[in-house]
């Protein structure tokens, strides 16, 4: 299935505008998880090839289809008590309706950025990051530059 080319940057934009106005009454939880995955959204923009960034980022957007629906389940009643509160859960609304085509659109971004899913035990194990850093603990050891030198029956010394 071939999938429309959507910058990052618009999926951004359109849920930050939609939480905007989805937070104009409805404060508290439901702002601090929306705004949490946009600003994951905006690391994934600002680090481009880092499979981690996106792979959060599409984490949240599930995480927050359902918190969302939790919340407005919950709160529904008592927002929609006048006009800007049926605005304001309409818009949470709506965010919540664009989110699973969201998930799709970024998932896509994750697999371009050498990712897949984790469908096996080791979920929290090393990161799948795809850089030209080496790490630590890297099975590449560089060469020794204390390296022993050994004499003919002498005792090995160390150069410091």
């Amino acid at each position: 299935m071939e999938l429309p080319a959507v910058n990052l940057k618009v999926i951004l934009l359109v849920h930050w505008l939609l939480t905007t106005w989805g937070c104009l009454l409805n404060s508290g939880s439901y702002a601090w998880s929306n705004f949490t995955i946009l600003a994951l959204g905006v690391w994934a923009v600002a680090q481009r090839d880092s499979v981690d960034a996106i792979g959060m980022f599409l984490g949240g957007l599930v995480a927050t289809i359902f918190l969302d629906i939790i919340y407005i389940s919950i709160f529904y009643q008592s927002l929609a008590s006048s006009d800007t509160g049926r605005f304001s859960v309409g818009m949470a609304i709506l965010s919540l309706l664009l989110k699973p085509f969201s998930c799709c659109l970024v998932y896509h971004m994750h697999r371009e950025r050498g990712g897949e899913l984790p469908l096996r035990p080791d979920f929290f194990g090393p990161s799948q990051e795809h850089s030209a850093y080496q790490t630590i603990d890297s099975s590449d050891s560089p060469a020794a530059p204390y390296a022993v030198v050994e004499d003919k029956g002498q005792a090995a010394t160390r150069g410091y």
